[in-house]
């Protein structure tokens, strides 16, 4: 077979024709001696066939550092030839520089060729796109083009954006020194020079770089006194920030005094101290107070010196201070033997000391309770537990000279239902009588509120010296690997995001999520402090995590104030039971394990260590903190077919999981909710909650309560450790003929704020089943796994990233993102993770669970000006 192949020699001059004579090529003019008689053969070997090019060598990015011209090279083979085009226009073939080589191994044609690019032809450039060239092979088969190679002008300028500013520290402070670098091209590096010494965090763990250049000393050390110094550079220049001075100071202490010297002459003595512990260093306070001390001394030398008449008076006022002693002790023995007295005068017949020491008169404000863990298990017995043993309803018969005979106080455990009458004897003095009481005041049966476990997290591995227990509804399981997921359980407002990429490659888990019940886990609320929260527990403990997951609580504190009114704090407990504090909000440190997003109704925290957590808080000077309360009002289930009915008010914690927890304790007792739950701001001021039933037709209906109104004590309600609190009020109708009910239950702070109950309602008739939480249809699903689990696809989450993470001279990165979607609280906490962009992503995510349309994220690119990422949310995603 004959084929014809047309060739442009190196110069682009005439077409050669060339001619392929099984595989030998010929020129055109020696086919001519072949004469017109020879006869061919009717086929030829054919010869292989040519390969495109393929690049060995692409141009790559280079910078134009003052007016010296760089220089591009390309490779490629097989290659006939190989031309550069620049921005889309021919480099001309005299600006090439070709070499032709042959490979030994294949026997094709490497061909190399250079281009030079000089300063002008970058600045003659006019648009936004910056100056490129990219390289064309040609062979037999066809053309190949190289990647873009980009020509920039290097620069950098001289002034720093932010230079670092000297300071004095206490000693084992947070030191941070910031740093923002010229603006240049290429972006420049920065090291921080100590005393002239490039600073390694390598080599010192105290030291830590952020991503924005910015310089972190964790604990403030007398060593690390010094000049520090920004340098910023490229490939053009070095620039160096002012210096800036950092003293690291102590202030002095005082050591224990000195042993009192020998009464002088002058019937004195005296002692000294130094202020050595430490000593002040580096500009540091000096020990306030005065170095020595001295006293009066009437010993020994003293005695002689007296001046006449001082010894009578001496004398006179020892004599005055023993008489002083004795009558103190005296009345303090009365007192003793009159309440021994009392006490044996008005015993009860059925014996328990918690009769008198657990129940209080209405008037009674507690005071604060300093013991560090007075909800522990460890401690004494709670009201519920006391009452629980009596089955009936206890309360004190000692009442003080300002006590109203119409308070009757109650336990904090709830009553279900009317318990029979208890008769309590009370005997005194002057009279011996036997008093009956109705079950009508606010008691409880600690053996109805004691739900049972039903099952146990019998697969996972945990250390814990107790069992978490998974029980219907307050928990959830789901195994999760690389590419991560959501764990919800519903109506709860808990959850748990597991972002992509938090658990490493190729391993899954069977993570779970666990509502603890008030009588398996007990936070303890400390002094004032407050529970605010349930308490969560997350696992397996002990995993290993690539990147923080975000744990949702919801909690019941009022935060709309404009001024804070808190001061909060998570806790979480540790593998031997006890809890400890991990951080408290508005103090974070770099040596901080979480960071905690906080919204008016929940709080989101990031951490790396899974567990049992909680959130607790307490009233911040000089204003007194409020916590969000519901009310919820509750009846037997219609029909009543007895002539006692009885009205249950719970006050519980303005939170999805407490309300749950009520509805469902209140639907296997056969009780229905009358109306949707009323809220009640709950004050830090010491005063009980009052609850009281008015308008009763006394016609019809009668009230078994002897007291016009009860009262729950306030610190049952303040600690939060409590189990959810009630009220019962017992009433009775004349005839089972009688089937409506109209009244007022009123429910108030003692001097603060109140609900009323404005209730009508027939105890015959059959009332559909109400709940304020949402329907199983609308609530979201326990478990999502894999990228279902996400509302921002992938491909978008990885373009933010990349534009955002790097930090820019003009601050339009991760920074101005946190800002605009709020989670600006603590930047440092980012700035240590590898991608600062993809953290605040799942952070958000977490944020608008269930609502989470790309719009608010969208908004917050548009206003930074990030159009291109916002073209690709667009393309890609629904907004």
């Amino acid at each position: 077979m004959l084929s014809v192949r047309m060739q442009r020699d190196q110069g682009l001059g005439p077409l050669v024709l060339l001619i392929l004579f099984g595989g030998y090529v010929l020129p055109s003019s020696e086919s001519s001696d072949y004469s017109e008689a020879e006869v061919l053969p009717d086929s030829f070997p054919s010869a292989p066939a040519e390969p495109l090019p393929e690049f060995l060598l692409e141009p790559e990015d280079a910078f134009i550092v003052k007016n010296r011209p760089v220089q591009l090279r390309c490779r490629a083979s097989p290659a006939t030839q190989i031309y550069f085009k620049c921005n889309g226009e021919w480099v001309n073939q005299n600006d090439h520089v070709t070499r032709e080589s042959l490979d030994q191994i294949t026997g094709l044609v490497v061909r190399e060729v250079d281009i030079s690019v000089s300063r002008t032809q970058v600045e003659e450039l006019f648009g936004l796109e910056d100056y490129w060239c990219q390289c064309v092979a040609w062979s037999s088969a066809g053309t190949t083009k190289s990647n873009r190679a980009y020509v920039r002008i290097a620069y950098l300028r001289k002034n720093f954006e932010q230079e670092p500013l000297g300071r004095e520290v206490r000693l084992e402070q947070e030191v941070l020194l910031q740093c923002r670098p010229p603006e240049g091209m290429p972006v420049a590096e920065v090291d921080w020079l100590k005393n002239e010494d490039v600073i390694d965090p390598s080599q010192d763990s105290n030291f830590l770089i952020t991503i924005d250049h910015d310089l972190i000393i964790k604990q403030a050390r007398l060593s690390d006194t010094a000049n520090y110094t920004c340098v910023a550079r490229n490939v053009v220049a070095k620039r160096r920030s002012s210096t800036a001075t950092l003293i690291v100071y102590v202030d002095g202490g005082w050591t224990e005094w000195a042993k009192w010297s020998a009464c002088g002459t002058e019937c004195t003595h005296w002692r000294s101290r130094e202020c050595q512990a430490p000593p002040p260093r580096n500009g540091g306070k000096h020990c306030s107070g005065s170095m020595m001390e001295s006293k009066n001394c009437t010993e020994g030398l003293c005695a002689r010196t007296v001046a006449p008449g001082m010894g009578v008076a001496v004398y006179a006022g020892l004599v005055g201070a023993l008489l002083l002693c004795v009558i103190l002790v005296l009345c303090v023995g009365v007192l003793a033997y009159r309440r021994r007295c009392r006490h044996l005068h008005g015993d009860i017949t059925d014996s328990s000391s918690a009769l008198t020491a657990a129940f209080h008169p209405g008037n009674y404000k507690p005071p604060r309770q300093d013991n560090p863990h007075p909800l522990h298990p460890s401690a004494p017995p709670d009201l519920t537990a006391t009452a629980g043993a009596f089955r009936g309803p206890l309360f004190s018969l000692q009442q003080g000279v300002n006590d109203s005979p119409h308070k009757i106080p109650m336990t904090t455990s709830p009553l279900l239902d009317p318990l029979p009458s208890l008769k309590i004897k009370v005997y005194n003095s002057s009279t011996f009588s036997s008093l009956e009481l109705p079950a009508d005041i606010c008691s409880g049966d600690g053996e109805i509120l004691s739900l049972k476990s039903v099952g146990t997290v019998g697969r996972e591995r945990e250390y814990h010296s107790h069992t978490l227990s998974r029980e219907p509804g307050l928990s959830t399981s789901a195994t999760l690997g690389n590419l991560g997921g959501r764990l919800t359980i519903p109506n709860t407002g808990v959850s748990l995001l597991v972002p992509p990429g938090t658990i490493p490659q190729g391993k899954f888990y069977e993570m779970y999520l666990i509502i603890n019940k008030w009588d398996k886990t007990t936070l303890p609320s400390e002094g004032s402090q407050t529970v605010l929260s349930p308490v969560v527990s997350c696992g397996p403990t002990g995993m290993l995590l690539n990147r923080p997951v975000v744990l949702t609580l919801p909690h019941c504190a009022q935060l709309d104030t404009p001024t804070p009114d808190w001061t909060l704090t998570l806790k979480s407990q540790t593998h031997q039971g006890a809890w400890e504090e991990v951080l408290t909000v508005g103090e974070e440190t770099l040596s901080s394990p979480c960071y905690l997003q906080l919204e008016e109704e929940c709080c989101h925290v990031l951490m790396e260590q899974l567990g049992t957590y909680g959130l607790v808080g307490q009233s911040s000077p000089p204003q007194p903190a409020c916590k969000r309360l519901q009310l919820a009002l509750f009846a037997p289930r219609a029909p009543c077919l007895s002539l006692d009915y009885s009205l249950r008010i719970y006050c519980i914690h303005d939170t999805p999981h407490a309300l749950k927890e009520v509805l469902d304790l209140e639907r296997s007792l056969g009780g229905v909710l009358l109306e949707d739950p009323k809220p009640l701001l709950f004050k830090d001021s010491y005063h009980n909650l009052r609850l009281s039933i008015h308008d009763i037709p006394h016609t019809h209906w009668r009230s078994k309560l002897l007291a016009k109104y009860q009262e729950i004590p306030f610190y049952h309600i303040w600690s939060g450790s409590q189990r959810p609190l009630h009220c019962t009020f017992s009433l009775e109708r004349a005839s089972l003929a009688v089937s409506q009910l109209t009244c007022k239950i009123c429910v108030r702070q003692v001097e603060g704020e109140g609900q009323i109950f404005q209730l009508h309602t027939d105890i015959q008739e059959t009332l559909p089943p109400h709940s304020p939480l949402p329907s199983g249809g609308t609530c979201l699903p326990s478990s999502q796994v894999g990228p279902y689990a996400f509302r921002l696809p992938d491909s978008i989450r990885q373009k933010i990233c990349a534009s955002l993470d790097a930090p820019s001279a003009r601050g339009c990165d991760w920074r101005l993102l946190a800002r605009s979607l709020g989670f600006d609280r603590y930047l440092n906490y980012f700035a240590t993770k590898p991608s600062p962009t993809g953290v605040l992503l799942d952070l958000w995510e977490a944020c608008h669970q269930g609502d989470a349309d790309l719009v608010s994220l969208a908004t917050a690119l548009e206003e930074m000006g990030k159009s291109e990422v916002l073209v690709v949310m667009t393309t890609d995603g629904d907004c």
